[in-house]
């Protein structure tokens, strides 16, 4: 049995006999369920998430204004989890529904700051499917990593077509991509492609499952939609333009959601046309709260939007900010009644509970957060063993005990250790209950004391590799771990010139040699010399957001520290780059970038870096 489970119990000794037995028992019944299923043939997979969209911002959950008439339906012919919680933003997320593993072990409690990288060493759901036989794909959002040996189709994917960073137009992400007629990479390569990004992702997700409707596959749909910056054809906007009781913000966000909801009835038309639908799970889900379904009342203005009554939105560690819609469907297992599940379900069970709805068992070699609940979703056990589990918001330099967490079970909550809610009486979360709870806030504290103690021993950044590529390496200020402010982690800020105090990159160098660094203030597909504006601008419409144009900026000189190495050059502001050679030693260091601008105390951290090796 996996270390987690051990873990998951209450410090009573009685209580540990009790869940030991269930858990035999559970783990008895899916190693039945395993020798049943090793004859047939394994089902597809399909995983849509999104990006931002939270519980209420869909039809069937009582929001009377969006329009999602595609999911509305498909959760009628598919199962309902109803309480299934995520991380409280996206790259924690996604790191945990790939892993299994709470975000604080993998590297991934951040979504910029180099702190979205899942660390190497883990195994993602996509290696485990690939090992059994399955065709692997993704598609859109990755923001687990944007270097070597990082990459998703690094990562298990044997197809991987998606953008840079957390979203499309991030500091990552390809010069200028604002959502329609974009430049993506497809396994590591630029590949222009016309169209609105929520639509080239369906597509090439639909050309996969095609391409493959004789093996077992798995697609990975991890749309950049509908997170900022609020883009969307017009007609989508127009569908909204009309609507008083949203602000206009609301009005793209919809309209972006409109848009999956059109793509993803198009992805389950091809489903059933191909004759694949009946053994094929399908799930839809998404990957924190609501980050603009919602906005709270101000003074004299009334809240706008809907959050299915919850406290929270992206980001908090109340119920809105991380309990979101799973929907599953998988005709052949029966799961096409509309029936709803209401135990405590979590991103971390995906990578064990599919493994048992495909007929094999997983072993991990790390300490799992997640449990196999599959024998609970095909109806073949009523309960799942008690457990508690913990979502969190860091954000931060490195993991800090307690911050923003909420320590959950089935119906109760507790938040930053001091909170307490019982959810089925209070699921607005306004009446703290933990004075007269003192036992359970107790029990909830010790859990996390002895989860905590654990989870930190394998908290640790991820190391870029550098120099094992004939393509060479590029960072950005994106992953750089300032001591101070953010970095510029979107190309808005890029184009603003903001000042950044020279961080550190972690990085291996995989072999010893001759490097050059070539320190940019714009990316080298951009074409522009260090010190000249970007005229690239255009105004705001209704239904896409204005892109500035770049400040020019003039350096005095460039700099490459590496280990407390340190090498300077001259800055030619005419140039694209700076250049910097430099002989470096094999192995594992930190390596700063940066240039300045009147003396050498005033810093900036450089916005990129290619790096190649020349001998």
């Amino acid at each position: 049995m996996q270390k987690l489970i051990l873990k998951t119990i209450t410090p009573h000794f009685f209580s540990f006999l009790v869940l030991f037995s269930c858990l035999y028992t559970a783990h008895a019944e899916n190693l039945s369920t395993l020798a049943k299923n090793k004859g047939a043939k394994k089902p597809n997979i399909i995983i849509v998430i999104t990006d931002d969209q939270g519980y209420g911002d869909l039809g069937h959950h009582g929001n009377t204004v969006i329009k999602t008439p595609t999911l509305d339906e498909f959760s009628k012919e598919a199962l309902n989890l109803t309480n299934y919680h995520v991380g409280t933003t996206c790259a924690p997320t996604r790191a945990g529904l790939m892993t299994g593993r709470n975000c604080n072990r993998n590297g991934v409690w951040h979504t910029i700051i180099g702190s979205s990288i899942l660390n190497k060493e883990e195994v993602t759901i996509a290696d485990v499917l690939q090992d059994k036989g399955y065709e692997t794909g993704m598609f859109g959002k990755w923001h687990l990593g944007d270097n070597h040996p990082f990459h998703p189709h690094e990562r298990g994917f044997k197809t991987a077509f998606y953008h840079g960073g957390g979203g499309v137009g991030q500091t990552p992400d390809y010069w200028n991509n604002d959502y329609f007629d974009d430049t993506y990479w497809l396994n590591g390569k630029p590949v222009k492609k016309k169209g609105y990004c929520t639509d080239v992702w369906f597509d090439a997700a639909i050309d996969f499952i095609a391409s493959n409707k004789k093996k077992p596959f798995f697609c990975y749909l991890s749309l950049n939609a509908p997170h900022a910056p609020n883009n969307l054809p017009k007609e989508y906007y127009d569908l909204y333009k009309d609507e008083s009781s949203i602000s206009e913000i609301q009005k793209r966000f919809y309209g972006m959601i409109t848009n999956i909801d059109d793509n993803f009835d198009k992805l389950l038309r091809k489903v059933d046309d191909l004759g694949i639908a009946d053994n094929t799970i399908v799930v839809f889900t998404t990957d924190n709260g609501t980050s603009k379904g919602y906005e709270r009342a101000k003074k004299n203005n009334p809240a706008l939007g809907y959050n299915a009554g919850m406290r929270g939105i992206k980001g908090s560690e109340y119920e809105g900010g991380h309990r979101v819609p799973f929907i599953m469907r998988w005709p052949k297992a029966g799961l096409n009644e509309g029936k709803s599940l209401g135990q405590l379900v979590a991103h971390v069970d995906i990578l064990p509970t599919f493994m048992g709805l495909i007929g094999e068992e997983y072993r991990s070699t790390k300490t799992m957060d997640g449990i196999d609940v599959s024998a609970y979703l095909l109806h073949r056990k009523d309960k799942l063993p008690h457990r508690y589990l913990v979502t969190d918001t860091q954000r931060i330099q490195f993991p800090r005990k307690g911050k923003n967490s909420c320590v959950m079970d089935d119906d109760w909550r507790l938040i930053n250790g001091k909170e307490l809610y019982y959810i089925p009486k209070d699921p607005g979360q306004k009446n703290d209950v933990s004075s007269e709870n003192a036992e359970k806030v107790k029990e909830m504290n010790d859990f996390y004391e002895t989860w905590w103690s654990d989870v930190i021993k394998e908290s640790k950044y991820s190391v870029i590799e550098l120099g094992s590529t004939d393509d060479g390496d590029v960072l950005t200020c994106h992953d750089a771990r300032l001591p101070k402010g953010l970095p510029a982690w979107n190309q808005g800020v890029v184009r603003k010139g903001k000042k950044m105090i020279p961080g550190p990159f972690l990085v291996n160098f995989v072999e010893a040699g001759t490097y050059r660094f070539f320190l940019r203030r714009w990316p080298k597909e951009s074409g522009l010399a260090i010190g000249a504006p970007s005229n690239d601008g255009r105004p705001e419409t209704l239904y896409t957001l204005a892109v500035v144009n770049g400040v020019a900026l003039q350096f005095r000189k460039a700099y490459i520290d590496i280990g407390g190495t340190v090498k300077s050059v001259e800055v030619d502001n005419t140039k694209t780059a700076a250049v910097i050679e430099m002989k470096v030693p094999k192995g594992t260091t930190e390596l700063k970038a940066y240039f300045d601008k009147e003396s050498d105390t005033d810093l900036w951290n450089a916005f990129y870096i290619d790096v190649e090796k020349v001998n």
